[in-house]
């Protein structure tokens, strides 16, 4: 049975002070809240190795942010904002579509879209490794926001597009343009993939010497990729807010690799760094129960779907033990001579939510009334007001440049 919840139950007063506008100087000096059985303590994060059992599984995501928003001006002088969303041509998967030669088709936010005429092109001349190159950009589709980029080059690739002119897609709560300190502060130092619009916040507060110490203390680390979209700064709107079930959860795109799946089978305690490690950890082991239950086609085999309300669709059914869905999915590549899966998740987690694989989450601190308000409260109960509470008395700064929190499931 799908929850019928009121997000108006989930909300609480968050002082525009508190919404942290820049990072610390040390990612790991942050404060680090922990709560364990109702119990809550205040620590910095470098700290957080001595707050959980040793042989415990940190697992990353290592996507990586592109400077996503793009401005170009027309012959009138009106700018036009694009801020790029996902691809669709010549692939919709992300790191094949970084790859693109001389033209790519992409999903976008379009600011000022009502001064962008459908024959209307934009162009600009920009610099690529020393190579001068004309862009131009065609509206193809004005109501899905299509948008096809086309550039004359042997040499040059998409991603090199975007980081000649893009700007880094700082969230909206954050009220400043993006500095250039922001490249390097905005992004995780172990990101490799590119093609995140938002940060995996929670991974923000690690640096290289902690990273350093969660091996020399006996700590095991793996990476997962999901590719955080800008939905995850959607807000739920006013029809979906009696009922949040119905709130149209954005798709993001995963890839995980066998090594990745061989340390999820053989977990023995799990804790996501942040809640995109989280639903790419839960949507992998729905994935499994997909496919025990509906043999998997060549199609999605080569990109699958978990569709957002998985958990109660396949509540009446016979569901695998975490080590038997991993297990499973193990002898899907193998039969299927796979190295990675690639699909994509709409996964919604709500309070009531069964937690299938994770056992502690860091994450950092969430707006009210969000969907990521919503997984916290599934994942702690009702015990979440306390933590935020704790939280806005101790002067813990908030959202994506904020302090951090270890939580230890219900």
């Amino acid at each position: 049975m799908i929850p019928e919840i009121r997000l108006q139950d989930y909300t609480y007063t968050l002082p525009p002070e508190r919404i942290a506008q820049r990072p610390l100087e040390q990612r790991s000096a942050s404060k680090l809240l922990c709560y364990r059985s109702g119990a809550i303590h205040h620590h910095q994060f470098h700290e957080i190795t001595s707050l959980l059992p040793v042989g415990a599984t940190f697992f990353f995501n290592n996507t990586k942010v592109i400077p996503a928003r793009m401005f170009f001006q027309k012959e009138t002088g009106a700018w036009i904002e694009v801020f790029l969303l996902r691809p669709f041509a010549p692939s919709q998967v992300l790191s094949e579509a970084m790859r693109a030669q001389g033209n790519a088709t992409w999903f976008a936010m379009i600011g000022n879209l009502k001064r962008w005429k459908d024959k209307d092109l934009l162009s600009t001349s920009l610099n690529v490794n020393g190579e001068l190159i004309e862009l131009t950009l065609q509206l193809i589709d004005r109501s899905q926001k299509l948008i096809r980029f086309e550039w004359e080059s042997n040499h040059v690739i998409f991603i090199e597009i975007i980081e000649a002119l893009g700007r880094m897609p700082l969230p909206p709560y954050i009220k400043r343009e993006a500095e250039s300190s922001d490249a390097d502060r905005y992004q995780t130092v172990f990101g490799v993939n590119q093609g995140a619009v938002a940060a995996p916040t929670a991974g923000l507060h690690f640096d290289e010497p902690l990273l350093e110490k969660l091996s020399t203390e006996g700590f095991e680390k793996q990476e997962l990729t999901l590719h955080v979209g800008a939905g995850t700064f959607q807000p739920v709107q006013d029809e979906h807010k009696q009922n949040v079930a119905t709130h149209p959860m954005h798709a993001e795109q995963i890839l995980v690799k066998k090594a990745q799946l061989e340390a999820l089978h053989k977990l023995r305690f799990a804790v996501p760094v942040g809640t995109t490690s989280l639903r790419t950890m839960e949507s992998l082991y729905w994935l499994a129960n997909l496919w025990a239950n509906d043999t998997p086609s060549a199609e999605h085999l080569k990109y699958f779907r978990v569709p957002k309300l998985v958990a109660y669709q396949l509540q009446n059914k016979t569901l695998l033990t975490r080590q038997e869905a991993f297990e499973f999915l193990l002898k899907v590549m193998e039969k299927h001579q796979i190295q990675e899966l690639i699909g994509e998740t709409e996964i919604f987690i709500l309070p009531g939510y069964d937690f299938k694989v994770a056992d502690a989450l860091i994450t950092n601190f969430h707006m009210p009334e969000t969907t990521l308000m919503l997984l916290v409260a599934a994942f702690i109960g009702d015990e979440w007001r306390a933590v935020y509470q704790a939280a806005i008395d101790n002067n813990y700064r908030f959202l994506s440049y904020g302090d951090s929190s270890l939580l230890f499931k219900k």
